[in-house]
């Protein structure tokens, strides 16, 4: 049907349904992909920080095993069972296998094809909105670390250096050519995100003795920042702060969360991003002419 990639690109281009489709099974699959970053990266992060402390008491490393994201398979938590190529196919596995492991019948987690949904109807509504662009596969690259770096950081409260600092730096580069803002909003972007939650932090730090956020927010900041450019910090900030206050104030009330339980921030930043991404120059214009 096509006689090389160029014709199959022009295709795409010319059929806006279809690219649409493509980009939610595209979505489906990093999705997949994701749900093993998600519960790995922390892991692998862990095992290097072990193995780096017994180096420097000159021990050898305590864990020697190989364990990364392609190694060993994904398996059951509960029996051991890997996971094969047909339970694993996004969503249509979790459907058919009735959401429990094929072996012990233990249940699995509902948030695996929630994530590989959500990736799915976020790349596709990326696809639609921006069209057969290059802005489209640096939105589809964005969007993935966000949706990565949240559920991370609702895991674990941390938000790692391997992806906020390359998201940091491609969004730098991609703005070289005035991608999503010109390459100085960017820089005072990348700036001001990261002052702005190092400032508060300090702030917070000094009147309560505490510490309210961790540096890996700022880093997400300005990351951030460095994509959408100086003009969204605010309102990314703002909406941030509104949805990670209803969500604790719920939290609070509902499943009776207690007030000093660390809540994540990253999250609500993420979110805000998304929204940047999707809106920003409605945001900018509403705040900056108000």
């Amino acid at each position: 049907m096509f006689d090389n990639v160029f014709d199959f690109l022009t295709f795409l281009s010319e059929n806006h349904s279809i690219f649409i489709i493509l980009s939610i099974i595209l979505g489906l699959l990093i999705g997949s992909f994701l749900n093993v970053v998600i519960h790995r990266l922390p892991k692998m992060m862990q095992q290097e920080w072990e193995n780096n402390c017994m180096e420097l008491q000159g021990k050898s490393p305590s864990v020697q095993t190989k364990y990364n994201l392609a190694t060993p398979r994904s398996c059951c938590p509960h029996c051991g069972h890997q996971i094969s190529a047909a339970e694993n196919i996004p969503v249509i596995s979790y459907i058919f296998l009735k959401g429990r492991c094929k072996e012990c019948k233990k249940p699995i987690s509902l948030r695996y094809p929630l994530i590989e949904l959500t990736t799915g109807v976020l790349l596709g509504a990326i696809s639609w909105d921006f069209g057969f662009t290059t802005l489209t596969i640096a939105a589809w690259i964005f969007t993935i670390a966000m949706i990565a770096l949240t559920f991370i950081d609702f895991d674990t409260q941390l938000l790692p250096d391997d992806i906020t600092l390359p998201l940091l730096w491609i969004g730098l580069l991609f703005n070289l050519d005035n991608g999503f803002t010109d390459i100085h909003s960017a820089i005072l972007g990348a700036v001001a995100g990261y002052l702005i939650l190092w400032s508060i932090y300090w702030l917070f730090k000094i009147i309560t003795g505490k510490e309210g956020m961790g540096y890996g927010d700022f880093k997400l900041l300005a990351a951030i920042g460095a994509w959408f450019g100086w003009q969204l910090i605010p309102a990314v900030i703002l909406l941030s702060s509104i949805i990670g206050t209803a969500v604790g104030v719920t939290l609070i009330i509902a499943a009776k969360r207690g007030r000093n339980v660390p809540m994540p921030f990253g999250p609500y930043l993420a979110l805000g991003g998304i929204a940047a991404l999707f809106w920003g120059s409605q945001l900018s214009h509403i705040y900056l002419l108000s």
